[in-house]
């Protein structure tokens, strides 16, 4: 695909974050399990390795549903409304991201008070 015929935006923070302090987009993270299920990796993931993320990441909300399902799942809510659903592998990911689409960037600066005599350079 070209250049033209993908999207772009020009750079934005997420709800003006990195102005002050950071602010994690990531707020809820539901994981949907079977408890029965022989070979449920979400299920390991939940014994071993879920109260370790929790402690890494206190602002993020871990919630546990074993139902009866074929197929485990995780549920990601970020503070802007979006919902992403990916498997237990990329939680740490996720985490990390603001909730935004991953997108070409146009300029790789933004002000909302732009310069009349241009960007700022040395030479």
């Amino acid at each position: 695909m070209t250049a033209r015929g993908s999207p772009s935006r020009f750079l934005q923070s997420v709800l003006q974050n990195g102005v002050g302090r950071y602010v994690c987009q990531l707020k809820r993270v539901s994981l949907i399990f079977s408890k029965h299920a022989q070979n449920s990796r979400a299920r390991e993931f939940v014994e071993d390795k879920a109260v370790d993320f929790a402690k890494r990441n206190p602002s993020v909300v871990l919630y546990v549903h074993p139902e009866k399902c074929s197929i485990p799942k995780v549920v990601a809510e970020y503070l802007n409304g979006s919902v992403a659903e990916e498997i237990v592998q990329l939680l740490q990911k996720m985490a990390n991201q603001s909730g935004l689409d991953i997108i070409r960037i146009r300029k790789p600066y933004h002000t909302d008070n732009p310069s009349i005599q241009g960007q700022w350079h040395p030479f």
